[in-house]
């Protein structure tokens, strides 16, 4: 490397090696950093190095020096902290709507945020294999066309489908595409949702991003709802068992279940003591099937106290599963 390309590249050449090497229990010494510098082809006085560092630190990077007979240097803080970088890895190893070549590339982008050395913990707290993951590879693209559509107030067309019996896609309408106005997204049980406002029906409908195909923003305005429309509201009733018209339903819930109880309704839950053991439940809610089977789930310790025909449903269902298995 020529003396010229040698001064011009110096700057990157030392902010990547004390980006990709060093964190606060792997530093580097003076000594060391010439000698890294040395085997990129760049020959550094001891001087010019501390000058080079000072360069870096009003730039903006976070070198910490460590004052020794040889000053020892890290990287304080990238953009992103160890822990931070823990959380947004265990979130993509484990989200089902990031498919696991997706998984493998976006964890391999996180780890190059911190030093080799994190790095090297990253990958190991990660478990991605064999986990249950979307195989639709285009979700990525989906995403970012409907937010373009968003930004642009543009209705969308797109295929929509399901699974057979055999595990095929299969098209619902024979492939006839929809077209409708976007209104937002929402993540749900590790689904991600696509809130839209039909026209044709005059109503609100939503579908799993990652079940659309053929995806394009058109050029037509997009269309909005003449009647109140919030969409937190709506992403609240429809997939956190909400959906439909809602009823006040009064349970008896076993006290063990009450973290349970929050963590789907909310600390706003009305709650009132009924014995050492127990506690009632107050909720508006439609008694759907799927809310109905999540009582169900949790055996003899919750009972619906009122009303007596959302009481007679979780009976029938009770019977019916046991009949299933005489």
């Amino acid at each position: 490397m020529s003396k010229s390309m040698g001064s011009k590249a110096k700057l990157l050449y030392l902010a990547r090696i004390l980006i990709e090497e060093t964190d606060e229990n792997h530093p580097l010494s003076t000594p060391a950093l010439i000698e890294r510098l040395s085997a990129c082809g760049i020959d550094v006085e001891r001087k010019t190095l501390y000058d080079d560092i000072e360069t870096l630190e009003s730039f903006g990077l976070d070198v910490q020096t460590v004052k020794s007979r040889a000053n020892l240097y890290f990287v304080g803080s990238n953009n992103l902290e160890l822990p931070e970088l823990k959380l947004l890895v265990d979130a993509v190893s484990s989200s089902r709507f990031i498919t696991e070549k997706k998984s493998a590339q976006l964890i391999e982008k996180l780890s190059k945020m911190t030093s080799s050395h994190n790095a090297r913990s990253l990958r190991r707290q990660v478990f991605v294999s064999g986990r249950v993951k979307t195989p639709n590879e285009q979700i990525y693209y989906n995403i970012d066309a409907i937010h373009n559509a968003i930004s642009k107030n543009r209705q969308i067309s797109f295929k929509y489908f399901e699974w057979t019996i055999d595990k095929k896609q299969e098209f619902k309408r024979n492939g006839e595409e929809y077209i409708q106005s976007p209104l937002g997204l929402s993540l749900s049980d590790n689904n991600y949702y696509l809130i839209t406002y039909s026209d044709k029906h005059n109503k609100i409908l939503h579908f799993r991003v990652d079940k659309m195909s053929n995806i394009s923003v058109t050029e037509a305005t997009a269309l909005k709802p003449d009647f109140p429309f919030d969409i937190a509201e709506y992403s609240n009733r429809t997939f956190n068992m909400f959906g439909g018209d809602s009823e006040r339903v009064e349970l008896l819930v076993h006290n063990s279940l009450i973290g349970v109880m929050i963590d789907r309704f909310g600390k706003d839950i009305t709650t009132i003591k009924k014995d050492d053991e127990h506690f009632i439940a107050i909720l508006n809610i439609n008694a759907s099937p799927t809310f109905l089977g999540w009582l169900f789930s949790f055996g003899d310790r919750v009972k619906v106290l009122s009303p007596e025909r959302v009481a007679q449903k979780i009976k029938t269902l009770s019977e019916t599963v046991n009949k299933l298995y005489k």
